[in-house]
């Protein structure tokens, strides 16, 4: 996990502002420039099938998982099972600051 400035990154983790899926967290697993990103969360929104987004309608966290920034980098595609873990693990995280 590394932190960003305010572009977004693949494998940066979001939170969904707007629409059917807000509230819901999410990996960026493709960039459209100028305004939109490509989500998946590897349960409801498969790898092969990403929400379009409009950046105006997500709030980007500060971190990034690199494991899955490389596999999109090097192979192209990344698979459900490590989005699930990397955002299973991310609200880990946010539990236990809330605690």
């Amino acid at each position: 996990m590394a932190d960003v400035d305010s572009r977004p990154r693949l494998g940066q983790i979001v939170r969904v502002l707007r629409g059917r899926d807000a509230g819901n967290y999410a990996v960026i697993i493709g960039i459209e420039e100028p305004h939109f990103v490509l989500l998946a969360d590897g349960d409801q929104r498969k790898a092969d099938c990403p929400k379009k987004k409009n950046l105006k309608h997500i709030q980007v966290t500060n971190t990034i998982n690199l494991e899955i920034a490389d596999a999109i980098k090097s192979h192209g595609r990344v698979n459900n099972a490590k989005l699930r873990y990397a955002l299973n693990q991310y609200l880990l995280k946010l539990e236990q600051k809330g605690e």
